[in-house]
């Protein structure tokens, strides 16, 4: 019994179902927001879901900023960018509205806006978050309008440092929004390759996070239960992205992968994150590429873990029937199957393979990985992300 020994932290207030963003004044007055900095990100901030979330604000009479200079992978200047809105505008709190980039960056800002201290010293190693003046940090509400990072549930946010290329996680418990909105109608129209990108982000934390070691049986068991409602749900809302049912199912898994994943992740971020601080691709389509090459790559670690998980989600066949319907999975929503069909013209030499190696054995996501990951280990699986072997 010695080693049942942890401990567990879970989200926060969820208002979940279609429709509820009608509540976005009531949320702003029950978290004491009175000026709150609307984020979210360039391309959703000519949709008519922008225009219509905003109208609801304007017909409550609230005043708001918009800020929408936000990189699919944010990086500092869009932070420094953003925090100058907020005091500019004299904000008193963040709506983050969007999918995991608005998330973030909205979060951060929250957050950085009154911390005297760069950004990097809040860096999620050992207690660094305690440096933080948590008197300063300004409430946060989130709507996601994606299905896939589940950062409206997080404790932090993620940003490249663009001086280094890479990508840093920032922590702190008030990075937690206090109410999130979570309306599957939000994501009605988001394109099929959004789609796929992000449903397969949320399989990777749920994926991940049931088989990092350690004991935390409610994160497994929210993680098994997501995995399922991925496999169920996202070729679903890949193909009619009309479908409300689908569309919620996934917006919940989202958020129960982000639940999990405190217990851990693993190589499949560890290496995702610095290919897409180099070459800017979607973190989810980037964590989909790598997926079946690190399950196999852990094999003798989880396989009976995975034998039962496939059992539960009604896969016959165990670890390789399981890697089958992830390979399936992939084709039915076209994910490429190696690198070179996410990054056109994919030429990566021998250093550029090392610094990517050396980038993901250092990542904080690698300690969670049921195998060391080694450099050679991450060279191994760089290379068959690259040759697409199995």
């Amino acid at each position: 019994m010695s080693k049942l020994i942890s401990k567990w932290n879970y989200p926060t207030t969820v208002r979940f179902g279609a429709g509820r963003i009608k509540e976005l004044p009531e949320v702003l007055a029950a978290t004491g927001i009175k000026r709150p900095l609307f984020v979210t990100d360039p391309g959703l901030a000519k949709l008519p879901v922008v225009a219509s979330t905003l109208k609801i604000l304007d017909d409550a009479k609230v005043p708001y900023g918009v800020f929408s200079e936000v990189r699919p992978n944010p990086v500092e200047s869009n932070l420094t960018a953003g925090i100058a809105v907020f005091k500019k505008g004299k904000h008193d709190g963040v709506i983050a509205f969007g999918g995991g980039s608005a998330l973030d960056l909205g979060k951060l800002i929250a957050f950085q806006a009154g911390q005297t201290r760069p950004v990097w010293d809040f860096e999620d190693v050992d207690d660094w978050w305690t440096r933080a003046n948590s008197d300063a940090i300004a409430p946060i509400i989130a709507v996601p309008t994606t299905a896939g990072t589940g950062s409206e549930v997080g404790r932090a946010g993620v940003i490249t440092n663009e001086a280094t290329h890479t990508k840093k996680v920032i922590f702190h418990p008030k990075l937690l929004p206090a109410i999130v909105i979570a309306d599957p109608e939000l994501s009605v129209g988001m394109p099929g390759f959004i789609t796929a990108g992000t449903g397969m982000d949320a399989l990777a934390h749920c994926l991940e996070a049931y088989c990092a070691p350690g004991y935390h049986p409610m994160a497994d068991g929210i993680a098994v239960e997501g995995v399922r409602l991925v496999f169920e749900n996202l070729p679903k809302a890949y193909a009619n992205g009309k479908d409300l049912v689908a569309r919620a199912h996934m917006m919940s898994a989202a958020a129960m992968g982000a639940t999990a994943f405190q217990k851990g992740l693993g190589a499949i971020h560890s290496l995702s994150h610095p290919i897409g601080a180099l070459y800017d691709t979607h973190h989810g389509m980037t964590n989909a590429v790598f997926m079946p090459y690190v399950l196999a790559f852990n094999r003798d670690a989880i396989e009976v873990r995975i034998a039962r998980l496939a059992a539960y989600c009604g896969i016959k066949g165990g670890f390789d029937g399981f890697a089958k319907a992830i390979i399936k999975l992939r084709k039915e929503l076209k994910v490429p199957h190696a690198l070179p069909g996410l990054i056109k013209g994919l030429d990566m030499d021998k250093k550029r393979k090392g610094l990517i190696a050396d980038m993901a054995v250092v990542d904080p996501t690698a300690g969670g990985n049921p195998v060391k990951l080694t450099k050679k280990a991450a060279l191994t699986l760089l290379e068959n992300a690259i040759a697409g072997t199995v």
